[in-house]
């Protein structure tokens, strides 16, 4: 359930031109010790089981040419952490997430205007859970601060059907629906452009 959508504060990278900054692509890293995903299902429809997990690794790639940038998110599904151990074991098992046999869950997204990460906006991609990949689209949400994935977090939120990815079991007490959520930074801080 989920992924990811995600990330870097490059505000002040996609304001430079190309002809200001000849390295007009780059590469950045998620830090992994400071980015998280979480998920929502509703029990009966009214009681939430909830999930974490820590430890989001990936990368995120920046076109200042184009003024855009694209999200690659890998999440390890055995690190979930439950708000009720009780349903730890449950959310591993081949019912939900199947982690024996398929420990990552990964989201890359489509291309998305470097803007949105300041101003927020939707970032489409594919997620890929349970070795099934579907089209989904997160929100990220407008940045409190003038470097977004540096001096803040980028945050993300959507929904997803877990129906859509094979977990079919107990629909009579587990809603269909999930609500996920994304925490991101990214590790140190872009390079400046060429002479700044």
């Amino acid at each position: 359930m989920f992924a990811t959508s995600c990330l870097a504060g490059l505000i002040a990278l996609a304001a430079t031109s190309p002809a200001e900054n000849p390295l007009s692509s780059e590469t950045l890293t998620l830090d992994p010790a400071k980015s998280s995903a979480a998920f929502s299902v509703k029990v009966l429809w009214m009681f939430a089981v909830d999930g974490r997990f820590g430890n989001v690794r990936g990368t995120v790639g920046i076109d200042r040419f184009r003024g855009q940038a694209m999200v690659d998110a890998h999440i390890n599904a055995a690190e979930v952490t439950m708000h009720r151990e009780s349903a730890l074991a449950w959310v591993k098992s081949a019912e939900f997430f199947d982690v024996d046999r398929h420990p990552e869950i990964h989201f890359h997204s489509d291309a998305f205007p470097l803007t949105r990460l300041h101003l927020g906006g939707q970032v489409p991609g594919q997620l890929t859970m349970r070795g099934i990949t579907r089209d989904v689209t997160f929100e990220v949400l407008p940045s409190a601060c003038e470097k977004p994935a540096v001096e803040c977090a980028i945050e993300a939120v959507g929904t997803v059907r877990r129906s859509e990815f094979g977990m079919t079991t107990r629909r009579t007490t587990l809603a269909d629906k999930v609500e996920l959520s994304f925490s991101v930074r990214i590790t140190g801080a872009p390079r400046s452009p060429a002479g700044s």
